[in-house]
């Protein structure tokens, strides 16, 4: 078996297939030499298991019957090409996984949400049944936790669509899918090739299927598939599903909890909120234990995340704002003029909804990364022009300080990728909140 990518997926899918008795082979472009020294540590300690490494050769194995990819590896580079065309069964970790897994999974989707969402389901199932895993994109790698999986347990998992797109027999007893909008066309190319891949979560089996009312693209499946739907909406009173209904969340005209007593911020965290409640009553979890788990959740790191007040200026970390969907909802839940940061890896879309939002919101935005020129491009374009770009992040968030007026606030939401310039965005978060708690005052 070949194992695609060096990054926790394909270390965690590696150690999981050696100790079933495959004979592993674990590839990746990069030549050891590039990598951190800790994963060179890691990478040692798997060769002394058994497993062969392949690293920063173009010069592919023979012998091989599976390829597992992880999610972040495209699947037109070179290596997975060559063995497609052998006819070799490429899959995803998660999909590698999953066949070995005893319990009920629940798999949340979506372009925007997944990781509060997903956070908050973990929640509310482990108040239910403490025996509860919560794994996928969220940063827990399957492989690392399947094994210890017992049939009473139960997995949340956050899933990607690059997750999906590689998956064959992965079967979710329940399925949600938040929202659609568009992001990584870098990799999928299309709008329909990305909407197919999130559409995948419910393609086997025939459990619960989660979908946002609100939604244009999901409320076309309404009706249309093989799985029971529950639906919820923030802006509709529905007959049945999770709603609101003057400042009350329900569930099927049962009170749930008031929105005015939620930690958490914005029209985007109703919709959050909706769907976990939806999702968790599917499973047969009592209203109370729902109702104090999101009385107490105060959202997760990296999500419109407060990190400090200097001098009268608030500093928020919303790196985990990867796209111009999910950037847009912090633009509206900042309730001050922002000292915004933004820009990142280009994954190939449009940032006019983003922008149009700035005039009367955004007081300047500092750019970084391989977008900077296309965003200032579309400030232009919509007549918005305090504007600058910085080499790196630390100089972006000083400029930011400098310029700042008491009562303003400086918020990292990117609406792009970390990769250009980071390793992930949560190290792009960190680094902002590093940097916000020694700013030069």
């Amino acid at each position: 078996m070949l194992v695609v990518g060096c990054a926790r997926s394909g270390i965690g899918a590696s150690k999981l297939a050696n100790s079933l008795g495959y004979k592993v082979t674990l590839y990746d472009d990069k030549k050891f030499e590039d990598f951190s020294e800790e994963t060179k540590q890691v990478l040692k300690q798997l060769e002394s298991e058994g497993i062969e490494l392949l690293l920063g050769t173009k010069i592919f194995k023979e012998d091989i019957e599976l390829v597992v990819v992880s999610p972040g590896v495209p699947l037109e580079i070179p290596v997975i090409e060559y063995y497609k065309s052998q006819g070799i069964e490429v899959i995803g970790e998660f999909e590698f996984a999953s066949a070995f897994c005893k319990a009920p999974i629940v798999g949340i989707t979506g372009t925007n949400g997944k990781t509060t969402t997903t956070t908050m389901v973990g929640e509310i199932l482990k108040s239910f049944n403490p025996n509860t895993y919560v794994v996928g994109n969220i940063g827990t790698a399957f492989s690392e936790e399947v094994q210890s999986i017992t049939e009473d347990a139960i997995v949340a998992a956050e899933l990607s669509s690059f997750q999906l797109e590689t998956i064959l027999t992965l079967e979710c007893q329940v399925a949600a899918i938040l929202n659609i909008s568009p992001d990584h066309l870098n990799r999928h190319h299309t709008m329909e090739n990305y909407i197919k891949a999130k559409f995948r979560i419910f393609e086997n089996g025939n459990g619960i299927l989660v979908l946002n009312h609100d939604d244009p693209e999901l409320i076309k499946l309404v009706g249309k598939t093989n799985r029971t739907q529950i639906l919820f909406s923030s802006t509709t009173k529905l007959d049945k599903g999770a709603y609101v209904d003057d400042g009350t969340l329900c569930y099927d005209a049962e009170p749930i909890c008031e929105i005015s007593k939620l930690h958490i911020l914005g029209k985007h965290n109703i919709e959050n909120t909706l769907a976990a409640i939806a999702i968790t009553k599917a499973l047969g979890v009592p209203s109370e234990i729902i109702k104090k788990v999101l009385l107490e959740f105060r959202g997760v790191e990296h999500r419109i995340e407060y990190i400090n007040t200097i001098k009268g200026i608030k500093f928020y970390n919303d790196s985990k704002a990867t796209n111009v969907g999910a950037a847009i909802p912090a633009i509206h839940a900042m309730t001050s003029p922002i000292r915004l940061i933004g820009g990142g890896m280009d994954k190939e879309v449009e940032f006019d909804e983003w922008v149009e939002l700035f005039n009367g919101k955004v007081a300047k935005v500092y750019l970084i990364g391989e977008t900077t020129n296309k965003i200032i491009e579309t400030c232009k374009a919509h007549d918005f022009h305090s504007y600058g770009a910085y080499k790196t992040l630390d100089e972006a968030i000083q400029a930011a300080y400098n310029e700042a007026q008491e009562g303003e606030c400086v918020l990292l939401s990117p609406a792009c990728a970390s990769w250009d310039m980071f390793e992930s965005y949560e190290q792009r978060g960190d680094l902002f909140r590093a940097a916000v708690n020694t700013i030069d005052i």
